[in-house]
């Protein structure tokens, strides 16, 4: 299946940010959206939203780190829809410090989410995709993995075990499945709700604030994957504000 009308998409960590605002782009050009994320009351708020502007989206409870909860979300869209076209892994967190901070239940969280999220939606879409003979994932990433700097380590570290899983998934994908990495740089988000370190995050929220793109500029990057021909498939995209070093 060519473009986004009428495609089947999931994504996770929809409730805002980059997840929302491909929600809504992609919802707007035809698909119909399965949206998961713990935060319920905004998922339903988005759903409505989606609905008025005449588009169809559902939504299901879904906190990452439980592998049931993604097979819940792939089990929606087949149930509802028909069939998955797309599972976009968004969801995402990033309490980053110092390694001598010694804040190990914050790496341990980052794992658990950056990395076993992503795995846990692929093993929930992967059998679905077999079966149809088609299947696209899209994974966010960061510019994090790309440049590494004072207090990233870990985070950077699960983005680039993500990019690693990512190019390993590809090669193995076969002839009819699509695999796509997508690398934000700064990005106007709640991403720095997560940080424990209040220091650190004043120190982010300061530089988002001067220097952040929109979070519909990552959606963009993303609803461009998913409409490329089924015979193309974009395996990497790195979208950074232009005053970010």
């Amino acid at each position: 299946m060519s473009g986004t009308q009428g495609k089947v998409v999931a994504i996770t960590g929809a409730s805002s940010g980059i997840g929302e605002a491909t929600a809504v782009l992609i919802a707007g050009r035809g698909a119909k959206v399965v949206l998961g994320a713990r935060r319920t009351d905004r998922l339903e708020a988005l759903a409505a939203r989606i609905g008025a502007a005449g588009g169809e989206a559902v939504y299901a409870a879904t906190d990452v780190t439980r592998r049931d909860d993604l097979e819940n979300l792939v089990a929606l869209a087949s149930e509802r829809y028909g069939r998955l076209d797309v599972l976009v892994s968004n969801a995402g967190i990033g309490p980053i410090s110092r390694f001598d901070d010694l804040r190990i239940e914050d790496w341990e969280a980052m794992i658990d989410v950056n990395i076993k999220g992503v795995l846990y939606g692929i093993a929930a879409a992967l059998p679905v995709f077999r079966r149809q003979g088609a299947g696209h994932f899209v994974h966010v990433v960061s510019t994090a993995g790309l440049k590494i700097v004072p207090l990233q380590g870990v985070y950077a570290a699960t983005k680039n075990a993500v990019r690693t899983l990512t190019e390993a998934l590809r090669q193995e994908a076969g002839e009819t499945l699509r695999v796509t990495s997508v690398s934000p740089g700064f990005v106007h988000t709640d991403f720095a709700d997560s940080m424990t370190d209040l220091k650190t995050r004043a120190a982010i929220l300061e530089q988002r604030d001067r220097i952040a793109i929109a979070p519909e500029a990552i959606a963009r990057a993303i609803a461009f994957a998913i409409d490329e021909p089924a015979d193309v498939d974009v395996n990497e995209i790195v979208v950074r504000p232009t005053a970010q070093g």
